[in-house]
């Protein structure tokens, strides 16, 4: 039954609990689809009995008359960033190749008790680190898209690239992300999908492996904004265990959906024009103007103007927060252990993480520790979380015009991978218009518009005020029903 793998979260459910097919016909029909999908490298490690034990537990609770959860039969791919009991978890690391936690981290819990199956563990960028997907230990991950006349492997995006890639190619219909400076939401962008990253701390960070811990948070990818809104109802929620989690609670965001704007106001921010930006891109950005004013939306400039600093202040504040957050992997109390014939303690402190992390690891732990070191602290570390204040201050300032704002995604549309591995400034710059909503802890979200002339996706990005879900995926829904994207890569895997 390969048609049900053409479905998304909303039409598996439903059909669940209608009797159109079991949970069990899903998992299978995914799983299979997934052993077909080798060549993306989408997977580091497939889960198909925890699919199908998933699946079961659905129609035995259907079958007796149970109430079905949010996510019942629904099978996805869990971002090999959350801890899973049992199941391997590495962050895409050789440091932590083989590790397999004794606990659950909180968001993949909320899932499994929302009737949720886990297909497997996706791949990504190394401990979240990169904007391609290339930092993997365990190889790329290629996007199902292709650029007209060429089959060079393009990026899915980073670092949910394994994510975005699965989505994409209908090989799961929904997957978790987590989102630092834009890795929901540009790799959703760069594959014709959907991604939100929630406000920050709707979504516990406990049991996931941790890059930036006053950035990183958990969101849904799916092909729908309709299939990201019950996700991300099944995963948030207040957590004991984290101590930056909201103690707010979840709203109905899909019983609420709505792509009527009338009284809305879009803002678009007149510093994202930016030099460098592709033009299908900036024509996207018109029409996404006109399909939001057509659903009754009142569109005004605004102004951000420490834009600009947004990206470089990123580039010193994550990579101090990840220095400190990896100096736990040495070797002495889990992961890999490099222990050279007559080596003292610092010669293991040093082999191991030499031989367990990847370059674009050790370049951003450099950063990191030389930012935080005495001579500089004040110079670098202290000077971006000032230029973080007045990031977070100019959204504040523009929501007494505005009540959410509409963007690109990202600058370009994918790019084939391997192009700019000796250009990391580039590579950054994939983020510029994703980082400061991050910065300012603020929930955003990419819809797919259209296709540019290479026939590859482009994403639209909407940036809401705290705690705003609903905006958001109102104005995304609007998009939606308007762009009609439905295009689907032609499958050469």
């Amino acid at each position: 039954m390969t048609e049900l793998t053409s479905l998304g979260v909303k039409a598996i459910r439903d059909g669940v609990a209608g009797g159109d097919f079991t949970a069990r016909e899903v998992a299978e029909s995914f799983n299979a689809a997934v052993a077909e999908a080798a060549k993306l490298n989408a997977f580091i490690v497939t889960t198909p009995d925890h699919a199908l034990a998933a699946a079961d537990a659905t129609d035995a609770a259907r079958a007796e008359g149970k109430e079905l959860g949010a996510m019942a039969g629904v099978p996805i791919g869990m971002k090999d960033l959350f801890a899973t009991h049992g199941v391997q978890t590495t962050a895409a690391s050789h440091i932590l190749e083989g590790f397999k936690p004794q606990y659950e981290s909180t968001v993949s819990q909320n899932l499994w008790e929302a009737g949720a199956g886990m297909l497997g563990k996706l791949n990504l960028d190394q401990f979240a680190m990169g904007s391609s997907n290339e930092t993997s230990f365990f190889g790329n991950v290629s996007s199902p898209w292709q650029k007209a006349g060429t089959n060079a492997p393009m990026s899915p995006g980073g670092s949910s690239g394994g994510s975005s890639s699965a989505v994409a190619a209908r090989i799961a219909p929904a997957a978790t992300g987590t989102d630092t400076g834009g890795s929901i939401r540009q790799p959703a962008a760069f594959t014709g999908i959907c991604g939100i990253k929630p406000t920050y701390g709707r979504c516990s960070r406990w049991g996931v492996v941790a890059f930036a811990s006053s950035l990183d948070q958990a969101g849904p990818m799916a092909r729908s904004v309709e299939d990201c809104a019950i996700m991300l109802g099944a995963m948030a929620g207040f957590d004991p265990k984290d101590a930056t989690s909201l103690q707010m609670d979840v709203p109905d965001w899909e019983g609420a959906l709505s792509a009527d704007l009338k009284g809305k106001k879009v803002g678009i921010p007149r510093e994202y024009r930016m030099e460098g930006t592709d033009q299908a891109i900036l024509d996207s950005w018109e029409q996404g103007k006109a399909w939001l004013k057509d659903a009754g939306a009142e569109i005004v400039d605004v102004s951000l103007p420490h834009t600009q600093y947004a990206l470089p202040a990123y580039y010193i504040i994550a990579p101090a927060e990840a220095s400190s957050n990896l100096a736990r992997y040495d070797g002495v109390r889990y992961g890999l252990r490099e222990l050279p014939d007559g080596a003292g303690l610092q010669d293991m402190y040093a082999e191991t993480r030499e031989a367990g992390f990847g370059d674009e690891v050790k370049r951003r732990v450099l950063i990191g520790t030389y930012v935080l070191s005495a001579g500089f602290y004040d110079a670098y570390y202290n000077q971006a979380q000032k230029v973080r204040a007045l990031v977070a201050r100019d959204f504040e300032r523009a929501w007494a015009e505005c009540d959410l704002i509409l963007a690109p995604t990202t600058p370009t549309a994918s790019f084939p991978l391997g192009s700019l591995n000796e250009d990391p400034l580039t590579m950054y710059l994939n983020d510029v218009f994703a980082v400061p909503a991050s910065l300012a802890g603020l929930p955003a979200m990419s819809v797919p518009a259209m296709l540019n002339e290479d026939g590859l996706p482009l994403g639209l990005q909407l940036v809401g005020k705290p705690f705003d879900e609903q905006a958001v995926l109102d104005a995304g829904l609007a998009i939606q029903q308007r762009a009609g994207f439905d295009h689907a890569p032609e499958k050469w895997w």
